[in-house]
């Protein structure tokens, strides 16, 4: 998964890694490796209603949405798999990945990446630096993390004004942010009134979005860059009573790379922390004003 990878390289693995799921795509030599799984939905160029209705389908008649190259796995005889239990829609489910190792030579050691939260995240870090024989560098990985982390919760502490912040995971239908999401909004300084924190994401009903009267909107869709992004801003902005909503009337809509940063359990964690604290608190933190530029758009 596209996580793992990145954590991987930053802990000075690349070269170790000698394959990728069909969405690793960061680091850039992370596009040179073969690529292990496969997902006919991934970039079909489907409306977000359709991937939703394509994914309930397959889960329900499939029990998985993706597929494993198994004969090109065999090939590459890894001695370590990086895998995840969190989410079936998010990446090859854990159970698949480990019955397929069990039947591998060695067999190869499974490492099950399985966060909730950002110290999850660097607790995953951790894992896969022991299990690769890297456990210094990613002391020093989770370190330089944890101090920017620090720096954004320090800064934030004197900050009175604590908007109403809407991290929305999908558009059609609405889904709330989960997991690590409403925790990054809090340390930025704000507060997402719909989030579930340390829980799954979930669905819900527009009319709640309403009621929450949110003052910042940030549409962190699940797997989507910023292009992908704006067209379900188009659709959004066509949602009863959204001309209504604080955030519309002040032109406080923000579209994020949510594919490479707020989607991404890895340690651009961190760069989605900073850019949600310059969003939130733009004179607090000039120095995000670039990448609120940059990746974000009013």
């Amino acid at each position: 998964m596209p996580a793992a990878t990145e954590i991987a390289a930053a802990l000075g693995l690349m070269d170790n890694v000698i394959g990728v799921s069909h969405e690793c795509d960061f680091p850039t030599e992370a596009n040179t490796r073969p690529r292990v799984t496969h997902c006919p939905v991934h970039n079909a160029g489907l409306a977000s209603k359709e991937v939703d209705e394509w994914v309930r389908r397959a889960l329900r008649e499939q029990g998985t949405i993706y597929m494993i190259d198994e004969p090109l796995l065999r090939r590459l005889q890894p001695d370590v798999i990086l895998t995840q239990k969190l989410c079936d829609v998010c990446a090859v489910g854990y159970g698949t990945v480990a019955r397929l190792a069990e039947a591998l030579p060695g067999p190869p050691q499974v490492v099950n990446l399985e966060p909730s939260s950002l110290s999850d995240i660097f607790d995953d870090i951790r894992h896969v630096a022991e299990a690769c024989d890297a456990t210094k560098r990613g002391e020093e990985v989770i370190a330089n993390l944890s101090a920017r982390v620090e720096t954004v919760r320090k800064r934030v502490a004197h900050v009175a004004d604590r908007p109403r912040c809407f991290l929305m995971e999908w558009v059609d239908p609405p889904f709330c942010s989960g997991h690590w999401g409403p925790e990054l909004v809090e340390i930025a300084g704000g507060h997402d009134p719909l989030g579930r924190k340390y829980q799954p994401s979930a669905q819900i009903d527009w009319q709640e979005v309403l009621n929450a009267r949110p003052e910042i909107i940030v549409l962190a869709l699940c797997g989507y860059d910023v292009d992908r992004a704006r067209r379900d801003y188009q659709l959004l902005r066509q949602f009863p009573g959204f001309d209504s909503l604080p955030a519309a009337r002040n032109g406080a809509i923000y579209l994020v790379d949510a594919s490479a940063y707020f989607a991404r359990p890895g340690p651009r964690i961190v760069d989605s922390l900073e850019i949600l604290a310059g969003i939130l608190h733009p004179k607090e933190f000039p120095e995000f004003a670039f990448r609120k530029r940059e990746f974000a758009t009013p």
